[in-house]
């Protein structure tokens, strides 16, 4: 069964984890995690190391490499994508970008049971990286295409507006800007949420199990800036 190890720094906080998954026994999770606003360079190399040395791992080990491609912070989505190409090129092994939003939605759905989610998170320059989910037994479905948008302009997923959403991530910090009917419709959930690489490997693995593989030179941050309407996913 398949070894992979994420690593982000697409917030103010840092991480990596390691999934190893084994045939009929539990899969061995391991993570590091630490809000490091301004170290991750320092930082996540080490935790890296970390990881691998508590799995009792060496590098050769991996099957593939996953990193948080976005969106997030543009520093930390070139450091993140950086040390993965530079791990994947090294092991010849296959890389993996996962959606930081996507990553935010299943980390609200472990830790607080949600199903409907609006995971926002703050792109400075009054502008919010968003996009909407369903959650449901460990699965994420996104409901909305993600998007770059003044929080004034945020608008729930045509047809969903009944249901029980939640709002996390730190661009619900920014609640006061969005419409009455957006506060009026979704609860303020947990702000301090950060994407994980503890959920992107997660993920991780179910994309690589599906047969999504990618060269270590096609790695390419999502940064979103130039994509500012929302659209509803096919």
């Amino acid at each position: 069964m398949p070894i992979l190890l994420a690593l982000d720094a697409s917030s103010s906080a840092c991480s990596a984890a390691l999934l190893l998954q084994r045939e009929g026994d539990d899969d061995i999770l391991v993570s590091q995690f630490a809000l490091t606003p301004r170290e991750h360079t320092r930082r996540l190399l080490p935790m890296v190391d970390q990881v691998l040395a508590e799995a009792g791992l060496a590098p050769a080990e991996l099957d593939a490499v996953a990193y948080g491609h976005g969106p997030g912070s543009f520093t930390g989505l070139r450091i993140a994508a950086g040390l993965a190409q530079g791990l994947a090129y090294g092991l010849d092994r296959p890389l993996l970008g996962v959606s930081t939003l996507e990553a935010l939605a299943l980390g609200a759905h472990r830790r607080h049971g949600l199903s409907h989610v609006v995971t926002a998170l703050d792109a400075r320059m009054g502008e919010i990286y968003v996009a909407a989910w369903r959650c449901h037994e460990g699965l994420i479905e996104a409901l909305t295409q993600e998007s770059v948008m003044p929080p004034e302009r945020l608008q729930l997923p045509p047809g969903h507006a009944a249901c029980d959403w939640v709002g996390v991530g730190s661009g619900w910090t920014l609640r006061e800007a969005m419409s009455d009917d957006i506060r009026a419709t979704v609860r303020q959930g947990d702000t301090t949420l950060e994407p994980a690489a503890e959920e992107m490997v997660l993920l991780a693995a179910r994309a690589y199990a599906a047969g999504e593989r990618h060269a270590a030179h096609d790695v390419q941050p999502v940064y979103l800036r130039d994509q500012v309407a929302w659209k509803k996913s096919r």
